[in-house]
């Protein structure tokens, strides 16, 4: 394993942030990272909500394997910033659930499964997850979309998902619920 000289500056832009996170996938897949440096970055990545978003945007779209089991490291990574994680996992998994419809209507059957693969790897990071407020979220998540209330629902409106893409919203949710 060689050593690399990939890190976060302190004021790293969304776009940097984006490059980085393709930097970090490449050399994650050739085996130039260890599992610390691994952390380092990630966890480096996820403190703001921006470069996190830049993360995720990168990160779940990915079509390497690698990201459908996520590693210790990651795991270690994500859930050192767990406010900001939990709350942009639990808006993707909505987003991402309300896109497979859209997709699908629109006859773009290779968008509409690239948003379920998406929505798959975010169902299995916040099992995976050990964020004590994640499930509370996910929760009120489901509330909103049910009963067109609580704390979810500005963030619904303001996407103006219709009822089939609520449906498909609570149909991804159901089963992450205690």
């Amino acid at each position: 394993m060689k050593s690399t000289s990939l890190s976060v500056k302190e004021n790293i832009t969304f776009e940097e942030a984006l490059a980085l996170t393709q930097e970090i996938m490449s050399e994650m897949e050739t085996g130039q990272l260890s599992a610390a440096k691994i952390e380092e970055l990630i966890g480096d990545l996820v403190k703001r909500k921006d470069t996190a978003r830049a993360f995720f945007a990168i990160y779940l779209r990915d079509p390497r394997p690698l990201v459908d089991n996520p590693s210790p490291s990651i795991i270690r990574a994500l859930e050192s910033s767990p406010e900001t994680v939990t709350e942009l996992l639990v808006k993707s998994l909505a987003m991402s659930s309300g896109m497979v419809v859209h997709h699908q209507r629109n006859q773009d059957q290779e968008a509409a499964n690239e948003s379920q693969t998406v929505r798959s790897r975010i169902t299995k990071l916040i099992k995976s997850l050990n964020i004590p407020s994640i499930q509370g979220n996910i929760q009120e998540l489901y509330q909103s979309i049910t009963t067109d209330r609580g704390n979810y629902k500005d963030f619904l409106q303001q996407w103006g998902y219709d009822c089939e893409q609520l449906k498909a919203m609570e149909q991804a949710i159901e089963p992450l619920l205690n």
